[in-house]
């Protein structure tokens, strides 16, 4: 169920709203006069959705070229690849 606070609760109860931002994991749902204004996160909810984002734009990438014909690159290619890139980290 999503939370939703009246701005006033922003000003006058900020502390409350980053605690639940942080405790709850979710948006937090900011309205002025009614209607919706804003969206305050926690910044561990922020990165997450980043991430998820920066997934969805690659997956996003490789949809396009296989739908372009690129047959892409074989799981042994690709492992050899990771195992080359950690041995080169250690």
């Amino acid at each position: 169920m999503p939370v939703i606070r009246p701005i006033s609760d922003l000003r006058n109860k900020a502390n409350k709203i980053s605690d639940l931002a942080h405790k709850s994991g979710e948006p937090i749902f900011i309205t002025k006069n009614g209607e919706g204004n804003m969206v305050v996160v926690s910044m561990a909810h922020s990165s997450k959705l980043q991430l998820k984002l920066d997934l969805f734009s690659k997956l996003a990438v490789a949809q396009f070229q296989r739908a372009h014909g690129d047959k892409g690159r074989t799981l042994s290619a690709v492992m050899k690849d990771v195992r080359t890139q950690i041995h080169k980290s250690i």
